[in-house]
């Protein structure tokens, strides 16, 4: 082998890589492509799922177990040779099993792949990159500054099935953090719920605390989801609903044990941003607790992948969207008059950020 030619094993290669040609700290092996074919591949597994998904296919597996194509296409009223193939590919991606030519539930989908899974994602998958076109346009996006269809435009028509899709998460994150966070054992506590989407929050809070009430806040055309689930958890008698810009309704002053701030700082414009996080502190008692659930970067914003990619899928959808970093976001809270920042991860992939507003109350 010529010093030029290239070698199906990289690690043979011994003359013509850069750790020998001058540039230190390199390994004599060259790099995987491995990342380069998560890249590509990332499209197709994204449809590969939502396609199982809507075709039914993990819904009549949990129906009768271990099945050959064939047989879920007659049940399915699909083609059999393409079903088996798109099957394939979920098991590519880790949900499946294949046996012998028959096809099974592992226990990935049982728990977030079905309808009535115990941490359903169903609803959550189709919507979470944001609208598919827009990732088209992501070219122009960046060369212009702006997405040719902002979800800003007509925020209700977006948000509606996002917020449906995010319940069944959001409310085990919020569930869960009472482990830290101890909201059950406050006496009557008061929470005011901004930008609320189906209320996974309150319902929550309120499910934990008989003795808690909550004024619960979204858009016109978003808020009735949550009347919807609050209704569901038996809940309406404790809320109010106060519709409308989280910015622009009444709230009252020193009144609030708990503000929760859940997923929608990073979908605003700095300045909004902080606007909300004085307005929480305004809202507060003293001793009070802001709770800001979002994806929070590192300080150099290269480890924390999941929200990075987030930064890319607001960048992609929203005029002003982006991911922020927690230490900025410190920051920003203690300048409002919050000490004893935490964060906690309730669940996997969910982060909340908790202040308390110090003896004092807001800072000038």
């Amino acid at each position: 082998m010529t010093a030029s030619g290239d070698s199906p094993f990289p690690e043979l290669k011994k003359t013509h890589t850069m750790a020998r040609t001058g540039r230190p700290y390199t390994d004599y092996k060259p790099p995987a492509a491995a990342p380069v074919w998560a890249a590509i591949e990332g499209y197709g597994r994204f449809h590969v799922l939502v396609a199982a998904l809507e075709l039914g296919a993990f819904e009549a597996l949990a129906r009768a177990d271990r099945r050959t194509g064939e047989e879920l296409a007659s049940e399915l009223d699909v083609s059999a040779p393409h079903l088996t193939t798109l099957l394939e590919g979920v098991v590519a991606l880790g949900f499946l099993e294949h046996h012998h030519g028959h096809f099974s539930l592992n226990d990935t989908a049982k728990r977030y792949l079905l309808v009535d899974g115990p941490a359903s994602m169903v609803d959550l998958v189709p919507v979470s990159p944001g609208p598919l076109a827009n990732w088209s346009d992501l070219t122009e996006t960046v060369r212009t500054g702006a997405p040719p269809s902002p979800i800003d435009d007509d925020p209700a028509a977006f948000y509606r099935p996002l917020v449906a899709g995010t319940f069944t998460t959001i409310f085990r994150c919020a569930s869960r953090a009472d482990l830290k966070l101890r909201y059950s054992a406050l006496p009557a506590p008061l929470v005011l719920d901004l930008g609320a989407g189906a209320a996974p929050w309150s319902c929550a809070i309120l499910g934990a605390n008989p003795g808690a009430t909550a004024v619960v806040n979204d858009l016109d055309g978003v808020v009735d989801l949550a009347e919807a689930k609050l209704t569901e958890h038996g809940l309406t008698d404790r809320c109010e609903i106060r519709a409308g810009d989280y910015l622009e309704i009444d709230v009252e002053d020193d009144s609030y044990d708990l503000v929760v701030l859940g997923h929608i700082l990073r979908a605003e414009s700095g300045d909004r941003a902080r606007a909300l996080i004085d307005r929480a502190a305004r809202a507060l008692k003293p001793g009070g607790r802001v709770l800001i659930g979002d994806y929070f970067a590192d300080r150099q914003r290269a480890l924390e992948p999941h929200a990075l990619m987030m930064g890319v899928t607001m960048m992609a959808s929203t005029r002003h969207g982006r991911v922020f970093r927690y230490a900025d976001l410190a920051t920003e809270l203690r300048d409002a008059g919050f000490e004893a920042l935490r964060l906690i991860e309730p669940i996997g992939f969910q982060m909340v950020a908790v202040g308390t507003l110090a003896p004092g109350g807001t800072t000038p």
